[in-house]
C-alpha cells in the first residue's frame, strides 16, 4: 500500500560479511579479531560432505568459547535439499549459546523454504527457553529465488538480510561464465569499435534491493571470486552501494578493508549530506520547499537521500 511508510531495516552495520569454513577452526579467532561487521561461519559449500559433522561441532564450540566482541555472528547452514540442514539447525539452537545471532539459509527459492527453517527455529527456541530470538538471512542464488524474491522478502519477521550468491545463480540461469561476480569478458557492448563492459548482475541486484527495501531488510552483495583483483572488487562494491546495497561478502581477509572502505560514507559525503540538510532547514524557515545547493536543486526528496548517508555514518560510528 502506497500510504504506508516504508519500514526501516535493522539498525546495525553490515558493510562486510566475512566467511570462514567450519572445518578450519584455526581461523575463528582471526575472524573475531577482524574489522568485519558480520562473521559467517560456514557449514555449506566450503565444507566437504565427510566433514559436515565435525564442522558443526567446531562452530558450536567457537560460538560458545570465542570472544566475538560486537560482531554479528551468523552460521550458514546447508541447503534444504540436503540431509544435513535440519541437524545444523537443531544442534545450533540446542547446543550453541546466546551468542549466536543469525542463521543464513542458502539457495532459497520460495517463501516456504524460509517458513520451514523459521518453524523449526521457533519450536526449538520455545522448547529450550532461549532468551534471544534468532534472526535469518537468505541467499538468492537461483532462477526460482529471483522469480520469487518479493515473497521471500516478506516471508518471515525473523528475516533481516538478503544476499546475492552469484556463482550458483549463474549456474541456475545457465549463464556462460565461470566468474564469481564482477564484469564478464563476453558481456560487452560495442561503440565505434570499442568494447564497453556492463554489469550482468545489475538487474538481479536491483530486484533484491527493491524487495528488501519494500520489507525493511538489509540488501547485501555476495562474493567476488578473484581475491587477487582489488580494483575489480572495489568497482563491483561501488556499483552495489550505488544501487542501495549496504555491504558485501569477503571470502578472503584482504577483502574486508575494501568492503569497509566502499560502504563507509566518506567525510566529504557526510559533510555534503549535512550541508544539504542545513540548506533545506533554512529553506523551510523561509517558507520554501526547495533551494539551490552548489548549483543544483535540492528539495524534500534530497532530505531523504542525505538522511540515509548521515544515519549510516552515525550507526557505524556508534557500532
Amino acid at each position: 500500500m502506497s500510504f504506508r511508510i516504508q519500514p526501516q531495516p535493522p539498525a546495525r552495520p553490515n558493510r562486510c560479511q566475512l566467511f570462514g569454513p567450519g572445518s578450519r577452526p584455526a581461523l575463528f579467532e582471526k575472524m573475531a579479531a577482524s574489522a568485519a561487521d558480520v562473521v559467517n561461519l560456514d557449514l555449506e559449500d566450503s565444507v566437504a560432505p565427510d566433514d559436515k559433522d565435525a564442522a558443526r561441532k567446531n562452530i558450536i564450540e567457537a560460538i560458545n568459547d570465542v570472544d566475538w566482541g560486537n560482531k554479528h555472528v551468523s552460521v550458514r547452514i546447508n541447503g534444504l535439499d540436503t540431509p544435513w540442514w535440519y541437524r545444523d539447525v537443531v544442534d545450533l539452537l540446542e547446543q550453541a549459546g546466546e551468542r549466536l545471532d543469525q542463521i543464513m539459509i542458502p539457495k532459497v527459492g520460495c517463501a516456504a523454504d524460509v517458513y520451514a527453517v523459521d518453524a523449526l527455529v521457533t519450536a526449538i527456541e520455545a522448547a529450550r527457553g532461549r532468551g534471544k530470538r534468532i534472526s535469518l538471512e537468505v541467499i538468492i542464488e537461483s532462477a526460482a529465488g529471483v522469480t520469487h524474491v518479493e515473497e521471500i522478502a516478506a516471508s518471515s519477521p525473523r528475516l533481516q538480510a538478503m544476499s546475492l550468491g552469484a556463482a550458483d545463480f549463474a549456474a541456475s540461469m545457465g549463464m556462460q561464465t565461470t566468474g564469481i561476480g564482477g564484469t564478464q569478458e563476453n558481456y560487452y557492448m560495442l561503440h565505434e569499435g570499442q568494447k564497453y563492459w556492463s554489469d550482468p548482475w545489475h538487474w538481479v541486484q536491483t530486484a533484491i534491493v527493491a524487495a528488501c527495501r519494500t520489507h525493511g531488510i538489509l540488501p547485501v552483495d555476495g562474493p567476488f571470486g578473484d581475491f587477487s583483483d582489488d580494483e575489480g572488487y572495489i568497482a563491483q562494491a561501488r556499483r552495489s552501494a550505488t544501487l542501495g546495497m549496504v555491504g558485501k561478502w569477503a571470502i578472503h581477509p584482504k577483502q574486508i578493508a575494501l568492503a569497509n572502505q566502499v560502504f563507509t560514507p566518506s567525510e566529504e559525503q557526510i559533510r555534503e549530506a549535512r550541508e544539504i540538510l542545513a540548506a533545506m532547514e533554512q529553506a523551510k524557515a523561509n517558507g520554501e520547499g526547495a533551494t539551490v545547493y552548489k548549483g543544483r536543486l535540492v528539495d524534500i526528496a534530497s532530505i531523504k537521500q542525505a538522511e540515509v548517508i548521515v544515519k549510516q555514518a552515525e550507526m557505524i560510528e556508534a557500532g
